[in-house]
């Protein structure tokens, strides 16, 4: 692969997909790229970049940003988002929530599905708790591919053995030979839907809480401030946002304040706290470090 074409390919993708790549990922490029290569039928890195640079080839440029997009999930991943959500954002919405019992949730760039299944295990195990309550969970990811195997559930034997707790496989899985399927229940709790985020996603309406993990870390600074601003437009004031572990809206936008107690943890600020400024945010929620 030529520098003009690792250029083309790391702009290309960053336009696509919002995914930054540096000078020292041209060897990953090449190594995910070159079965796309193939099985489009082509020889070469150099032969699939020729291909691209004509804006009819969608189905092409598809297969590479799907190739290129990472796919890591597991259930339970990180288990603290899923403490903060069974131990402070369920009990704050069936409070603030009693008068419409309807819960809105939407997962991110949710890939495998593992995250929004997760929720609803969680859900689904506080049992009459929720009697009577509604709840919707989107999933949304930018690969058709990942989406398809979200849909079917099925997951292999290495995969459920990461995070899933035994007595949560056996209760809300059938085994298959050596895969293993979410139940039907868990199945229809759950919508899926292709989403990029560089593309307006306002069209999903309002949400009482995001889980936006592990996504924005492979995007620049004005691509993290778009996305965070425009997700701050779907949360109502006593809605909930849920960050990866590496990731902040420190230093990018004040719509969002770190929850006090709760890593990784945000709630919208008000219009009157973002007008305030810096020295009110310090009085009220100490550093704001999150």
């Amino acid at each position: 692969m030529t520098p003009a074409e690792y250029d083309f390919l790391r702009q290309f993708l960053k336009v696509r997909s919002g995914l930054v790549l540096s000078n020292e990922k041209q060897y990953l490029v090449e190594s995910r790229l070159l079965p796309v290569a193939r099985k489009a039928g082509l020889a070469s890195i150099t032969a699939l970049v020729a291909r691209m640079r004509d804006p009819r080839e969608h189905v092409l440029a598809d297969a590479v940003v799907e190739a290129m997009t990472t796919n890591e999930s597991f259930f339970f991943r990180d288990k603290t988002p899923f403490e903060h959500f069974k131990d402070v954002m369920l009990p704050a919405m069936l409070q603030k929530r009693a008068s419409t019992r309807r819960i809105r949730i939407w997962c991110a760039a949710a890939s495998t599905g593992q995250e929004p299944y997760s929720l609803a295990m969680t859900l689904k195990e506080m049992g009459p708790k929720l009697a009577g309550w509604r709840f919707e969970i989107l999933g949304t990811d930018i690969s058709n591919e990942v989406l398809d195997r979200a849909r079917a559930g099925v997951y292999s034997q290495f995969e459920v053995q990461r995070g899933l707790p035994i007595q949560l496989l056996l209760k809300y899985f059938t085994q298959t030979g050596d895969t293993w399927q979410v139940s039907s229940e868990l199945r229809q709790m759950i919508q899926w839907k292709k989403l990029n985020l560089l593309d307006n996603f306002s069209n999903l309406g309002s949400f009482d809480i995001v889980f936006c993990r592990n996504v924005l870390i492979y995007f620049d600074q004005p691509t993290k401030i778009d996305v965070l601003g425009r997700i701050s437009k779907m949360l109502p004031e006593d809605g909930f946002l849920v960050l990866g572990a590496a990731e902040t809206v420190v230093g990018l936008t004040d719509a969002f304040q770190a929850h006090p107690e709760r890593r990784g943890l945000y709630t919208p600020r008000t219009a009157a706290a973002q007008a305030a400024g810096p020295a009110s945010r310090l009085s009220m929620f100490g550093s704001g470090v999150a």
